[in-house]
């Protein structure tokens, strides 16, 4: 962050300055191109206005009411999306590095937080690990997106020890608490503690998308590191963020090995996500978080 211009960080913060660095210029009617066709459904009826087009009037009402009434739909109102974080430890990896997991996955949030903004579609925001820590209600005021800002740049001081991964708790939770249909975008590595593993986090996505949520799930990895495996054939003190449990050993004993697990949980992953219209985008850190979200939503408007 030391490139920002200082007059500009003064008057935005800076992970708002960044946003708009990220996002200005980048696409315009975003509101109608990767998310066209997600608010389609029929959502009330009200009075026919004299003028207006004929195109919507539901003449099977007529017919019983002898009164015009159009129907509306859900595409005529703002989209809203809901942002959600993990932040628990194993999200703050690596920890020598300048991009953790969790920076990252704030500076992508806020960069959608500023795109959202610029279409005036609500946007709210999640933050989880063992329980729900944070949860906002989709809002559009300048006032509410000052408040997210500000929360995502306190968030980037903590250190994030000590916080278990129990996402699909807190999930299931989420579920519940969003209301309004929406978009919901998650930033998580999914690495669930308990050993129901993969069947709990998909039974959580599941109750998302059975309230008509659509979810994109950004998996959140350190490529190198955490799926290839890739470090000195030297002995390596290997420290497990969220228990503390310590091990000692000599990577490339077990790189086989691991990869081949690390390979089967990731295409297992995608396989159900697939299987429940999760969106499922990769997301390496170490690409940089501009070039994964910008990629993703170039993608989707040539999707329409």
């Amino acid at each position: 962050m030391s490139q920002f211009n200082d007059r500009a960080v003064r008057q935005f913060g800076k992970l708002e300055f960044l946003a708009r660095q990220v996002v200005e210029g980048f696409i315009t009617g975003l509101h109608r191109s990767p998310y066209h066709g997600f608010s389609v459904e029929f959502a009330e009826h009200r009075a026919y206005n004299n003028g207006e087009s004929t195109r919507h009037i539901d003449w099977k009402l007529f017919g019983k009411t002898e009164k015009l009434y159009t129907k509306r739909y859900e595409e005529e109102t703002n989209l809203r999306c809901h942002i959600l974080i993990d932040q628990s430890s194993s999200m703050y990896f690596p920890k020598d590095g300048e991009e953790t997991k969790f920076s990252f996955s704030v500076k992508a949030a806020a960069a959608l937080i500023h795109l959202l903004r610029t279409q005036r579609d609500a946007v709210g925001l999640g933050l989880f690990d063992e329980e729900v820590r944070e949860i906002t209600p989709a809002k559009l005021s300048q006032r509410h997106l000052n408040y997210l800002y500000h929360l995502l740049e306190e968030k980037l001081d903590y250190d994030g020890q000590s916080r278990s991964t129990a996402a699909a708790s807190a999930l299931h939770e989420l579920a519940e608490r969003i209301h309004k249909r929406s978009v919901v975008v998650i930033f998580s590595d999914m690495f669930e503690s308990s050993e129901a593993g993969l069947d709990k986090l998909f039974s959580a996505l599941q109750h998302l998308r059975f309230n008509k949520h659509e979810v994109i799930l950004f998996h959140t990895v350190d490529q190198n590191h955490e799926i290839d495996f890739e470090y000195d054939n030297r002995p390596y003190k290997f420290v497990d963020m969220e228990s503390g449990e310590v091990v000692k050993l000599n990577p490339s004993e077990i790189k086989d090995e691991y990869r081949k697990q690390l390979k089967s949980y990731k295409e297992e992953l995608k396989l159900r996500c697939h299987q429940n219209k999760v969106d499922f985008v990769e997301a390496d850190i170490n690409q940089g978080f501009s070039k994964i979200l910008m990629a993703y939503l170039a993608r989707r408007k040539k999707m329409i």
